[in-house]
């Protein structure tokens, strides 16, 4: 009977030990599998941070790159220095329209200019900036070694404040064929007026060659005179196709010289004066008295006497400072390429106003009255002539504004 008990016992020993170690096995293989299953998610999460690393870098890479290319663009536009009439940084394309008919004008005078479809200018950096009350314009050329630009706009543009710069735009035409000078031109604004450039209150057009007429026709008595004459047609016709630009971005033109230096606070003298006119009847504003020429270049003509311009040079032709309603820009541009090839700029703005103006047997001493309501003066004057170097090659000029 003890025997039995015994047997039983070991049995029940027996059957608790083989459960006990079917637990432990299958706890053991559960384990098991879970550290199975845990290595392959650390694994898989191990090769999903590999694989966001190597995105990460290639992110970086391009990231570093497209910054780069950025520099390099913004190096390349900062530092225009070659090709620049290849690589223009706002050119208009041939089916761009600077505006609807601007130099459509142009076609009736020269027929040569029908030939080439839309004319425009080739704008060389610029917002294209409208809607402003005031377009400055600036016709630069070669004068050899010597160059006033770069003093000019800096008198220009750092005597207007903000908000005078805000409502105004500066426009630099180059109305020259030699492509260092353009270039030159180009580099030095690109350089020194990033701010005006940026905000669109500066411009630099460069007139195309093919706007200018075959001038061979022009009889010259003598070498130096035939050129002087070909020099002062073109200064003409480059204050035309300068005068067609501005005409649709501003309510006034102010005519500038590319030799000048302008007063202190001159943007918001001229503003005030503007402003504060009663009448609207006015045919221009003279800020200056240079490009008035002596009498003995038109002994009938309205222009100011003698005495007032003892200090000009015969040859000087310029309408520095004048400042015009930009309404009114076509009509003196008509009247201009009207008789372009006969007389300089300054002397046809005396022909235009004795033809619009002076009225058939009226005395000229009415006439005369009249042109002092209609054509103002503002004294002192806010523009000096600096220049030395003549645009004509070869000559030296002295000319001061004794108003100034």
């Amino acid at each position: 009977m003890r025997t039995k008990h015994v047997n039983v016992l070991i049995a029940l020993a027996a059957f608790v030990l083989f459960s006990f170690s079917c637990f432990c096995i299958s706890r053991m293989t559960q384990t098991s599998n879970q550290l199975i299953n845990c290595r392959n998610h650390i694994l898989e999460f191990k090769e999903k941070i590999l694989r966001l690393k190597n995105k990460t870098e290639r992110n970086r890479q391009e990231l570093i790159n497209a910054l780069s290319k950025m520099k390099y663009e913004m190096t390349q536009r900062e530092n225009t220095s070659t090709d620049l009439v290849e690589k223009k940084m706002n050119t208009l394309g041939k089916d761009e329209t600077v505006s609807n008919n601007t130099f459509e004008v142009l076609k009736f005078f020269f027929p040569h200019l029908r030939k080439v479809g839309r004319i425009y200018p080739d704008v060389i950096i610029g917002k294209e900036k409208t809607g402003v009350s005031f377009a400055l314009g600036i016709s630069t050329v070669s004068r050899g070694n010597q160059s006033y630009l770069k003093q000019t706009l800096n008198s220009v543009v750092s005597r207007m404040t903000l908000s005078e710069e805000k409502d105004s735009v500066v426009i630099v035409s180059v109305a020259d064929r030699n492509e260092d000078y353009l270039k030159s031109v180009v580099d030095m604004i690109t350089k020194r007026f990033k701010r005006q450039l940026k905000s669109g209150s500066l411009e630099v057009i460069s007139i195309p060659a093919f706007f200018y007429p075959n001038m061979l026709h022009i009889k010259q008595s003598t070498e130096d005179s035939g050129k002087l004459e070909s020099w002062r047609i073109k200064q003409v016709l480059d204050f035309c196709f300068l005068m067609l630009y501005a005409q649709p971005k501003a309510m006034y033109y102010l005519q500038l010289e590319d030799d000048i230096i302008a007063k202190k606070r001159y943007f918001t003298k001229i503003t005030d004066f503007v402003h504060n006119i009663t009448s609207n009847n006015w045919f221009y504003i003279e800020f200056s008295i240079l490009g008035f020429i002596a009498v003995n270049f038109a002994p009938n003509s309205l222009l100011p006497q003698r005495n007032e311009v003892t200090y000009f040079v015969p040859w000087i032709r310029t309408t520095e400072g004048k400042l015009f309603k930009s309404e009114d820009l076509t009509d003196f541009v008509r009247f201009f390429l009207m008789f372009y090839k006969d007389k300089p700029i300054d002397l046809l703005l005396g022909d235009i106003f004795q033809v619009k103006m002076c009225n058939p047997g009226e005395t000229p001493e009415k006439c005369a009255e009249r042109n002092k309501q209609i054509r103002i003066r503002y004294k002192p004057s806010l523009f000096q002539h600096v220049g030395i170097q003549s645009s004509f090659s070869g000559r030296e000029q002295y000319s001061k504004d004794i108003y100034y």
